[in-house]
């Protein structure tokens, strides 16, 4: 058996027992011969079988704990025309040494590549898809690749549209003389007094020359070469077809001796033609794709290129790539804050719908943070760089969407198997039609195989095949960041679909994840504000959570406290103004001997409604009942009802005990409820939860929620929770807005159906079409499609794909702004949550 050897950089070696369990991992892969991990270079050695995979070798790695060091590149590749061009390039790539995956789209024309670290370098992965006929180069940085992007577009558009011109002005004289010469009886007439047979035919001859090897070349200059590489693509089927056509053609003009008699015809219009459809089809082509990236280049665009740094007195206007995290920059009214920062001084509102999708501008003053992209307001602020480059959140939305946007679906994966045989099974096909024809056809047999194998081979579309599904995610996905929901990885769009219920957090994502004062009710003699004033003087030396909710609702301008003691359990006691003031829980006023027995009822009430009561005491008497609880942020409820009205399931996990969470689940309508659950229970809530309902995707902001995020079919991090949560999920809501869930959910499932649509469309076409174009319906008294026709509705298969996906553009967002609510506050977290 045919061996290769692998050189590999492992990561978390920390000892020999590390190395030594890695290097047992690597050799229970089925097909490993040999391998040996090296503690000191942290590098593995294996001897494998040439058809192992390299993911079983980095699943491996994964699952024993020390996983395999990947590179990532994305490359941009010219040339590819249909779903054919895909695969082989894929292949190519698969084939150099230490490359894991490659996947390559047609829509974005462009590849990503993980390779393992050092097994390989660019050089080889560009050199490889070259040599297989299709141009490779690294891309830039995300602005860069997307305006260069957006030139090689505009390129593209402007040199086909000089071609369809060209051809069109060419073709016309010839499909008038001949097409018109058997339509319209006194045109033949025309044609033959003025003109002359012979001379007709060497006027299309002449012409139909111009248009092949003119804008017509590049079919043979690239189709050509692939057939001699055993690689045939869109390019070889287009060109064998004209070549056919034309070739027929000649020799029926010049050397008619040479056919049978009566089967002398030309066929330069078809020719002719089909190089003007198919050019027309590759322009609409052309300009439908620039438009499936139009959200990578609207956010691209979002950074202005220069900004106002100070420096000492003086306000300099400096590019960006200039500034470094630390300097000053001035924002202006209306402008667009150019990198990452935090407000130093000024207040001011600032849009940042183009990040989050909500069009409500946000307040901003000292202290802030503010985001590349965005828009400033009336007022003019000044902040501190913090990040620049492709540290900017807006790089890093940006970076995410494309990576996404270039994933491959699992639906993908048959496309792929088919298309890579398709373009040889048409050429076969066509083969077999034109035998067929010489066998079994009526006189003149000739020239009626010559017609149908033609068609074969023009109407055949693999094209379509092969942006069937890329187009939609790109622009699916791209519609998606617009509303402020970003896939961080592609197949989430087609799990998210399946999802049957939706588990929610409770901290952080259905509230607001701090407490909050809720209710207050004076005792006889006091006044609300009173009290409430030396509370918050009592509670202002305080850290405890429940401190700085009281003295939030106190205000400012408080007194200052003295003899401060916070009694553990109990609650807190100080002298304000001269007064003594407690402020803790019933025990306290217990221990205290303060009676509060005309509270009791209420405080019980408002227990059993899930917040947190407390009592004051001023001077030994009792002064107020209070409570505390963690808000329901405004858009929750109105989310949950979204989400039940799609028909699926809202459960909600939470470390408070049973009581209050059931308590919470009922006055938001909540159906499933899993509580008392420790950071790590969660994961066997999730398991739980799937078992009885189906595919779940979880929704969560915190830290203890990312092995819940990771162990759901679909993690959902909140946007404005932590970093560990958002590098474990596989869709971020970046406003932190709940109901962006539902946007999620409705492009998951706009996408999927419009994918399906292509691929029903694509695979459709060609099942119906091709053997019509053979000829089948011939014997029964149907057409025989000509290939001039033939070439139309092949050019019009692509539109039709690319225009369906392009309806994904007007997606609207399933938010009603107006649908939030000021809603009761729920209680406050527990230590497990």
């Amino acid at each position: 058996m045919e061996q290769r050897h692998l050189s590999l950089q492992i990561t978390g070696l920390n000892c020999a027992g590390c190395a030594g369990r890695a290097e047992r991992a690597l050799a229970a892969v089925p097909g490993v011969q040999t391998s040996s991990v090296n503690l000191a270079s942290a590098k593995g050695q294996v001897d494998l079988a040439q058809d192992v995979p390299l993911s079983d070798l980095t699943d491996a790695l994964q699952q024993a704990g020390y996983p395999a060091a990947l590179s990532h590149l994305d490359l941009d590749i010219d040339g590819l025309s249909c779903a054919s061009c895909v695969g082989r390039v894929e292949a190519a790539l698969r084939r150099v040494p230490g490359v894991v995956t490659a996947d390559v789209n047609l829509a974005r024309e462009s590849a990503q590549v993980s390779y393992l670290t050092g097994a390989s370098r660019a050089a080889d992965l560009i050199a490889a898809s070259t040599q297989a006929g299709y141009p490779a180069r690294l891309r830039g940085t995300e602005a860069d690749a997307s305006a260069e992007a957006s030139q090689r577009k505009a390129d593209e558009i402007k040199t086909l549209s000089r071609q369809v011109l060209i051809a069109a002005v060419l073709t016309l004289p010839v499909f008038i003389i001949e097409m018109g010469s058997h339509m319209v009886p006194a045109m033949h007439h025309w044609v033959m007094a003025n003109i002359g047979h012979q001379t007709s035919y060497l006027i299309q001859f002449l012409l139909t020359s111009l248009v092949l090897f003119g804008p017509g070349r590049q079919f043979y200059s690239k189709g050509l070469p692939a057939l001699w590489r055993l690689a045939p693509d869109m390019n070889a089927l287009v060109a064998l077809g004209t070549a056919a056509a034309y070739g027929f053609s000649v020799i029926s003009t010049f050397a008619p001796g040479l056919l049978p008699t009566g089967t002398a015809n030309v066929y330069y219009e078809a020719a002719a033609v089909i190089v003007v459809l198919i050019l027309t089809g590759r322009l609409l082509e052309a300009r439908a794709k620039g438009r499936t990236g139009a959200a990578i280049r609207k956010l691209a665009g979002l950074q202005p290129k220069t900004a106002e740094v100070i420096s000492g007195d003086a306000v300099i206007e400096t590019p960006v790539d200039d500034i470094a995290a630390g300097d000053l920059i001035r924002v202006r009214p209306g402008a667009r804050f150019a990198l990452d920062g935090e407000v130093i001084s000024g207040s001011s509102y600032v849009d940042e719908s183009m990040l989050s999708g909500e069009p409500v501008p946000v307040s901003k003053a000292a202290g802030a943070r503010v985001s590349a992209g965005t828009v400033n307001g009336a007022g003019v602020l000044e902040f501190r760089v913090t990040h620049v480059g492709r540290d900017t959140a807006l790089a890093q939305i940006i970076q995410m969407v494309e990576q996404a946007q270039g994933a491959k679906l699992p639906v993908q994966g048959l496309v792929d198997r088919i298309t890579l045989w398709f373009v040889p099974a048409v050429m076969l096909a066509a083969v077999l039609t034109v035998l067929a024809w010489l066998l079994l056809g009526p006189a003149p047999a000739l020239p009626l195989a010559l017609v149908a194998g033609v068609s074969v081979l023009i109407i055949a579309c693999p094209c379509a095949m092969g942006l069937a599904t890329p187009t939609s995610i790109m622009v699916g996905i791209g519609r998606a960041a617009q509303l402020g929901v970003l896939f961080r990885k592609g197949d989430a769009l087609q799990r998210l679909e399946e999802v049957q219920v939706v588990a929610l957090d409770k901290t952080g994502t259905l509230t607001e994840g701090h407490p909050a004062l809720t209710n207050f009710q004076a005792a006889e003699g006091f006044e609300r504000e009173a009290v409430l004033r030396l509370i918050g003087a009592a509670e202002a030396q305080s850290e405890h959570p429940i401190a700085k909710a009281l003295v939030a609702a106190a205000g400012k301008g408080l007194p200052k406290a003295e003899k401060v003691e916070a009694i553990p359990g109990y609650g807190l006691r100080a002298m304000v103004e001269g007064r003594e003031v407690l402020v803790g829980a019933e025990r306290l006023m217990q221990s205290e001997g303060i009676a509060c027995d005309t509270f009791k009822a209420q405080a019980d009430l408002w227990a059993s409604e899930g917040e947190t009561p407390f009592y004051a005491a001023i001077n030994g008497a009792t002064a107020a009942l209070l409570s505390v609880a963690d808000p329901v942020k405004p858009d929750t409820p109105a989310a949950i009802r979204a989400l039940q009205a799609q028909g699926l399931k809202v459960a909600m996990i939470t470390g408070d005990a049973t009581g209050t969470a059931q308590a919470i689940a009922a006055r938001l309508g909540i159906d499933a409820v899993r509580a008392d659950c420790l950071p790590g229970d969660k994961v066997a809530a999730l398991q739980d939860l799937q078992t009885q309902y189906g595919k779940l995707a979880f929704v969560g902001d915190g830290l203890n929620d990312a092995p819940a995020l990771a162990a759901a079919d679909v993690g959902i991090a909140i946007g404005t929770g932590t970093d560990v949560a958002i590098e474990a999920a596989d869709v971020v809501l970046v406003s932190g807005d709940l109901r962006r869930t539902l946007d999620a959910l409705t492009i998951s499932r706009a996408t999927m159906r419009n994918i399906r649509q292509n691929l029903g469309w694509a695979f459709g076409y060609n099942i119906l079409l091709v053997p019509v174009a053979a000829g089948v319906l011939y014997p029964f008294g149907g057409p025989l499609l000509s290939p001039a026709l033939a070439a139309g509705a092949m050019a019009l298969s692509s539109v039709f794909v690319l225009s369906n996906a392009l309806r994904l553009h007007r997606l609207k967002s399933g938010i009603d702004e107006g649908d939030t609510v000021q809603s009761p506050a729920l209680p406050i977290h527990s230590p497990a949550e």
